[in-house]
């Protein structure tokens, strides 16, 4: 075989493709036979030419793993001799790598077995020797077999650490620096948080640092790029490696890429360390004082612009965006500042880069520190406002994306500002840069989807423009404008309705659209009918939906997720107007969702397969080709998971619209279908909702304690706290100890996704941990007591110290309050068990009724209101104090309704918990004055049942008030807001007082403003 082996490997290395074709098909057909081994050993050690020698290598590596089992004790030792020469003695580097890659493969299966106890140490050797080719396929082979034997070298990394540190450090040989490099990149998955392991390598860095600088000094960006890509994995990985080496790698990134001599991609690398440390390791850029340093480059780094032929995705702009973003979002109290005064100072630069870049700026940190933006809106607005009017059109798109990103994040403050805001949207429709346009129907459509009764006078003008456009611009625009309108058609509702016709007949146009570059704004189209068809409703909408709905379900085959997306979106706004009457689609729509469901999600391994040598061996293949290469990278394609997410959400609102008729659907899958447990009520369970609600359940509580995404485990706990309230107790009572158990890991802090950086100490006592899982984490509680009522008090008891630890200092105001509200929902639903804690928690609520937060007050209110309420004896003695501090909410210093709505109820609760215990001559007409209630209509049934109450039952000290009763109780009767019951509870109080007092009535009745009158007593004659 040795001879006619050696005419093919000259053969297939030969140009011409025919010849190559041929001797590729006869090493396939030889390779079969474990003869093939020695053959290919022998032509690697003594063929005459290089390429032979390395293609011997190539194919051995591919053909070992099918023979390595077969061979005979003799020769496999005789195979690992000659692998040893040919990397010691061999004059060809690509020929030494490529035998390298073989005994990487070979001590897979050797060193497990005991095959090779020699291996290592030849490694250790060679790695030592004083010849450069030597110690450079050594640190090679070290690399290579960290992919098949890694873990063995667990326990030789403290004799490793220093042979690999003196070769980073070699003067002699830049090639042998990058091969140490490479080498302790490929350690970093191996180390594991014991102390000694991780100070070793630690001390790694800064030789890193240098022979990437040196690098980058003689043009060796590759060299730089590995470096990043092992900070990408000190930063990921799970042992502590960074330590106070972070300053060094964020010093050294800002200089990579601050440096426009550099290409896109090494700089891209350096922004993306930056952005990695921001998200995964916040905590480290605020101990080390980098978040100012990295701002300082980053915002000048907004100014970039990319040329027209380089790749976007990589430009320093957009990648510096990212990273300011990021940092705003866990870092925000540390960010706004710097960001705020880049604004202020350039907002009025000459350059209009810069101007552009303050705007940008601004829009960007939106998301992540609208708390501290909303603080500032008058002043910011002004910025943006002016770049919206700037001569330059780059200045103006940035102000239009910065509106946007404020209509988006800065709600409800954002919309007080209407007046000035829409307006000047409505200007920059007709500028003349498309550009400029695209970006204000965004922002148009971000700030209009909000209003409500507000959009109603710009109406006519709005969709006066936007339908225009809609019919005259070019497929970006229409795009963009058909999201504007659908904002518009949200807030307006059944005022939209005289558009509604025209909308939609263009509409049946864009549904039809089958060419690749038009399917996007079939998309939009598809979305915009089903919003413009919950806007106007059912009875509108149910004649004129067939051919909408045809055309939905024809564009489902055309090979196009985001309109797969949409389409999804659209049939579930079209079972929420339909309810029962969508069941007629089911059979159509379901198996549609259920085919997005069970998508590929686009996961994307990388391999890493550096180690093989191809230079032109790639055609050679093999069916015993089993080599497991290294995963480095996995990226997911988002717009297949967004499609999966709406056809998810889909199956939930349509079971939750057509009900029973939903059940049989289910079998299809139960892995996606947490809504359909919406269905499931306490005393009517199926076998299959109960099948579903199990998976749920258990996946729902793995993910609470085990996911290490925030976000995510935020997600869970919303959807665990709606399970509760809509399952109910019988349905859950089995997963109960499970669900308090893995609630109680949250509220300790000590789940996966809230598990701080082990190497970076708490910063000066600053708290960090996300607000919103928090926020969802203690829905919990609330939803324990409904379903448990008194019972949920053992469960409770385990649960109030750690839910307390979050009002203490140094926690923020946002955190007292999220507990104060927690307790008072608390104490709603458990009743009188409250009363247990009523002394450990009120000193924290009278403190808060006097916050300078608005929403911090409110809380407070309605929770000395339930606890009045359900306290009992124990709350009874802090009366005093509670009027007390109540009062100063009464009165006009006050100026948040919500809150004095609150305060009002909480005196109603007193005063029908405690009748006797209140000085009701001296509080009523304080509560009277603050009446009727103005926006928290959730306490009107306490508040006007409460006096209701004391008017039917005669209080001797409602009398003298009765005027202003009867004067509230008008403007109650001609709300269009307040509830039927609150009404006719009403009607029964003035019955009452008309039967005792009719004469006196008379005047009083007659008093009020032009049908009042009449409207009271249309409720009075009810009862």
């Amino acid at each position: 075989m040795a001879q006619s082996l050696e005419l093919l490997l000259i053969q297939f290395l030969m140009p011409d493709n025919d010849a190559r074709r041929q001797a590729e098909e006869q090493i396939k057909r030889l390779s079969k036979d474990p003869a093939v081994v020695p053959a290919l050993v022998h032509h690697l050690r003594t063929a005459k030419t290089p390429n032979v020698r390395q293609l011997a290598a190539v194919l051995l590596r591919k053909k070992i793993t099918g023979h390595w089992a077969k061979l005979s004790p003799d020769l496999k030792v005789s195979v690992k001799q000659a692998l040893i020469d040919s990397i010691t003695l061999e004059h060809s580097s690509p020929v030494r790598r490529a035998s390298a890659n073989v005994v990487s493969i070979i001590a897979k299966y050797a060193v497990p077995a005991g095959e090779w106890p020699e291996i290592l140490p030849f490694l250790f050797q060679c790695s030592q020797s004083s010849q450069e080719d030597h110690r450079e396929v050594a640190l090679i082979l070290f690399s290579s077999l960290t992919e098949t034997i890694g873990p063995t070298f667990q326990t030789h990394l403290a004799d490793l650490q220093p042979i690999l540190l003196k070769c980073l450090q070699d003067e002699t040989s830049t090639h042998v620096r990058v091969a140490a490099l490479k080498a302790v990149g490929s350690f970093i998955e191996f180390i594991n948080d014991g102390t000694n392991v991780v100070k070793l390598f630690r001390d790694f860095i800064p030789s890193i640092l240098n022979v990437s600088r040196q690098c980058l000094a003689n043009g060796g960006e590759d060299v730089a790029s590995i470096a990043f890509e092992i900070f990408d994995e000190l930063i990921e990985s799970p042992a502590p490696l960074l330590g106070d080496s972070v300053k060094s790698i964020v010093q050294f990134s800002l200089e990579v890429c601050s440096s426009q001599s550099l290409e896109l991609n090494i700089r891209h690398q350096a922004i993306q360390i930056i952005s990695w440390l921001a998200k995964f390791k916040a905590s480290f850029l605020k101990k080390h004082k980098l978040v100012v340093p990295i701002l300082q480059v980053m915002c000048p780094l907004l100014t970039e612009t990319t040329d027209g032929d380089e790749d976007s995705d990589l430009s320093a702009d957009r990648a510096a965006a990212e990273v300011i973003d990021t940092m705003a979002i866990n870092i925000p109290k540390n960010v706004f500042p710097p960001i705020f005064e880049f604004a202020s100072l350039n907002f009025h630069h000459n350059n209009p880069k810069f101007r552009e870049a303050s705007v940008t700026a601004l829009g960007v940190v939106s998301e992540g520190c609208f708390e501290l933006l909303k603080d500032k809106l008058e002043h910011v607005l002004h910025i943006v406002l002016g770049a919206l009017k700037d001569q330059e059109q780059m200045v103006r798109g940035a102000a239009s994306f910065a509106l946007g990103q404020f209509a988006e994040h800065l709600q409800p403050e954002i919309l007080s500002c209407y007046q000035i805001v829409l307006p000047c949207i409505l200007n920059a429709l007709e500028d003349p840069s498309d550009e400029v346009k695209e970006k204000s129907y965004y922002a148009l459509a971000a700030f209009c989807e909000d209003m409500e009764e507000e959009i109603l006078p710009y109406l006519d003008p709005l969709m006066g423009r936007l339908v225009l456009s809609l019919q005259n611009s070019p497929r970006n625009l229409q795009e963009t404008c058909m999201s504007a309108i659908g904002s518009v058609a949200s807030a307006a509702e059944q005022a939209f309705i005289p558009y509604a016709e025209k909308v939609l007949e263009l509409m049946k146009s864009f549904m039809v659209l089958t060419n690749d570059e038009d399917l996007r704004a079939r998309a939009r189209a598809t979305e915009l009918v089903g919003i413009v068809a919950m806007a106007v409703g059912q009875t509108r909408m149910e004649p004129i939906l067939p051919p909408f709905i045809e055309a939905a379900l024809a564009g489902f085959a055309l090979d196009y997720s985001e309109l797969r997306e949409y389409t999804h979106g659209f049939f579930s706004n079209m079972a929420e107007i339909l309810g029962d009457g969508f069941a007629q689609y089911l059979q159509h729509v379901v198996p549609l969702v259920f085919y997005s469901c069970n998508l590929d999600d686009g996961s994307a391994v990388d391999i890493d397969d550096s180690g093989s040598i191809d230079n032109g061996f790639g055609g050679v293949s093999s069916d015993e080709d089993n080599d497991e290469p290294r995963a480095r990278n996995i990226s997911v394609r988002t717009g297949v998971l967004d499609e999966k997410a709406a056809a998810t959400q889909a199956i939930g609102l349509f079971a939750l619209h057509t009900k029973s008729v939903y059940a049989p659907y289910p079998t299809y899958s139960t892995f996606f279908l947490p809504y359909t447990i919406y269905n499931i009520h306490a005393t009517d369970v199926s076998e299959k909702q109960k099948e579903v609600l199990d998976t749920v359940m258990k996946i729902y509580i793995s993910t609470m304690t085990e996911d290490d995404d925030k976000e995510v485990v935020a997600q869970a706990c919303s959807g665990m706290a709606e399970i509760m309230k809509d399952s109910g107790y019988m349905a859950i009572e089995s997963y109960i100890p499970r669900l308090a158990e893995a609630t109680l890991t949250l509220l300790r802090e000590e789940s996966s996704c809230q598990q701080v950086e082990s190497d970076c100490d708490a910063d000066d006592g600053d708290v960090d941990h996300d607000e919103v899982l928090m926020d969802a984490v203690s829905d919990l509680l609330p939803a324990f007591a409904k379903i448990m009522g008194l019972n949920f008090e053992p469960i409770f008891a385990k649960f109030f110290d750690p839910l307390m630890k979050f009002a203490k200092v140094p926690h923020p105001p946002q955190d007292r309050t999220m507990v104060v509200a927690c307790l008072a929902e608390v104490a709603q639903q458990m009743g009188p068990p409250i009363s247990a804690y009523v002394d450990r928690t009120m000193p924290l609520v009278l403190k808060e009724l006097g916050s300078s937060e608005s929403t911090n007050r409110r809380n407070a209110a309605f929770c000395v209101g339930e606890f009045c309420k359900n306290g009992g004896v124990a709350a009874l003695k802090y009366y005093g104090d509670i009027l007390r501090a109540l009062y100063p909410l009464f009165s006009n210093s006050e100026s948040d309704f919500a809150v004095r709505d609150n305060a009002a109820g909480a005196v109603a609760r007193m005063i029908m918990a405690q009748p006797h215990a209140i000085p009701l001559n001296q509080v009523l007409p304080v509560l009277l004055k603050a009446l009727p209630l103005k926006e928290d209509f959730e306490e009107s049934m306490t508040v006007y049942g409460c006096i209701c109450g004391l008017v039917i039952s005669s209080t001797p000290m409602v009398i003298p008030l009765v005027p202003d009763i009867v004067n509230i109780f008008a403007q109650v009767i001609v709300s269009p807001v307040e509830s039927e019951e609150v009404k006719n509870q009403i009607g029964l109080a003035i019955t009452h007082l008309i039967s005792l007092y009719g004469n006196q009535m008379q005047p009083i009745m007659a008093a009020l403003a032009p049908g009042y009158a009449n409207a009271l007593a249309a409720y009075a004659s009810r009862r």
